[in-house]
């Protein structure tokens, strides 16, 4: 079980490490900038993880393991991104998607052999799967996808909540794995396909009503606008008529 999920905590640096080369070679950086957004991507969300859970040192540091694969990845994506930037539109979603999946299970599995709550863990699996991301995005001037009306963050508490419901059960740690890797994964990878989102609260501009003409020489006043907060559907503009 152990060794199962240190080999699924390596594919998901290799996943994430690419999604943030990928991202880096978008926003024109140069290889030192693909090397901090790939390891930023890949390792970040377990870094902050630990420095929660007070785990000393953090898990990089006592296995410099994910360090070599993070720099592997970045270079063989390097040599070959002519053959990697082909894919970089659907790859780049589909990848995180797959990273955020494997990451959920890690961040759960770590924190309830700590010894935390069922809460914190699926927050901890969460938090493993979506800060990197976080911090990707901010240093590539991009507003996070955990922040904006996609459905990310809900894929991955929908994910911990499948693996730290099934452990409470008793069920094998193999199939708590897998079905939690198939909650987080069909919810993402269902919102990416379908253009599934949030609903978002905003202040909105209620367009005013025009007032009745008496006169038909006199043009009445235009009312000013009001603004309210009100729940916009994706795609729903701000602005409303009265």
């Amino acid at each position: 079980m152990s060794g199962l999920i240190y080999w699924l905590d390596m594919a998901g640096v290799i996943v994430f490490a690419l999604s943030g080369v990928i991202l880096a070679c978008r926003s024109r950086m140069d290889p030192f900038g693909m090397l901090v957004l790939g390891a930023v991507t890949g390792i970040g969300g377990g870094t902050l993880r630990d420095l929660v859970l007070g785990v000393r040192p953090v898990f990089w540091v006592t296995d410099p393991t994910y360090l070599w694969v993070i720099l592997a990845t970045v270079g063989l994506s390097i040599v070959g991104f002519h053959y990697i930037h082909r894919l970089s539109r659907v790859f780049l979603p589909v990848a995180d998607a797959f990273g955020l999946a494997l990451f959920v299970v890690i961040g759960a599995h770590k924190a309830l052999l700590l010894g935390t709550s069922g809460l914190v863990a699926v927050l901890m699996g969460m938090i493993t799967g979506v800060a990197g991301g976080m911090v990707r995005d901010v240093l590539a001037r991009r507003v996070p996808m955990v922040l904006r009306e996609e459905i990310y963050a809900t894929a991955a508490i929908a994910g911990g909540i499948a693996y730290v419901g099934l452990d409470a059960l008793g069920a094998p740690g193999s199939l708590a794995i897998a079905l939690s890797l198939v909650t987080t994964l069909c919810l993402r990878l269902s919102a990416i396909y379908w253009g599934l989102a949030l609903p978002t609260f905003a202040w909105v501009e209620i367009a005013p009503a025009s007032p009745a003409v008496q006169d038909e020489s006199k043009v009445p006043a235009p009312g000013r606008p009001k603004y309210r907060v009100r729940m916009i559907k994706p795609g729903e503009s701000r602005r409303r008529g009265s």
